[in-house]
């Protein structure tokens, strides 16, 4: 069977009813950085881009996002660095095992700020809102996957029920859309 990410190779539960979020654990055996998620996430995804953290050996990463006010970092906030200032998602890493526990957009006028990205497989909970689709598919070819793979690639998130976009989803895509018009006078605030 074809491995995209472990959380997502054999399927997926639903989200349980009622869920109000975990504990993130990044991948240290000893003192590991800890992050508290007081919500259900929303968008959960597949994401192929070069920047999201992926487990080893995993061809994408899994994502989701939940308001930046329900994160907070309860241990080892003292190892955590971002990966690139540059980036407009700033990554926050563990320094030790390099594992990214939440990304956050500090632009006040990106269409996403005021949400969080996390990795939700980082929980020993269970229920978190299940992925929904695959986002930035053909950037997996720009971390090494062979292109003539990629029929088999978008065959496989297909029967995962994970449509697979180049982009974002189109709800997430209208949301930026709608971001822009507003901000631009085209459309009211």
């Amino acid at each position: 069977m074809l491995k995209l990410h472990p959380s997502i190779d054999s399927g997926f539960p639903p989200a349980s009813p009622g869920f109000l979020g975990g504990t993130l654990k990044c991948k240290c055996t000893t003192n590991p950085v800890t992050v508290a998620i007081d919500a259900q996430t929303a968008h959960n995804h597949a994401c192929g881009c070069t920047k999201c953290w992926k487990p080893e050996g995993a061809i994408f990463s899994q994502i989701a996002v939940v308001s930046r006010d329900k994160v907070n970092v309860a241990s080892g906030s003292e190892k955590l660095q971002v990966v690139d200032q540059s980036a407009t998602i700033q990554r926050y890493a563990c320094r030790d095992c390099g594992t990214h526990m939440y990304g956050r957009i500090e632009n006040t006028k990106h269409a996403f700020y005021g949400l969080d990205f996390v990795h939700t497989e980082l929980s020993d909970q269970t229920g978190w809102s299940p992925p929904e689709f695959a986002a930035f598919v053909s950037s997996i070819i720009e971390s090494g996957v062979n292109p003539e793979r990629m029929p088999e690639i978008r065959a496989r998130l297909t029967e995962l029920g994970l449509q697979p976009y180049d982009c974002l989803s189109p709800a997430l895509m209208d949301a930026i859309a709608t971001h822009v018009a507003k901000q631009s006078g085209v459309l009211p605030s």
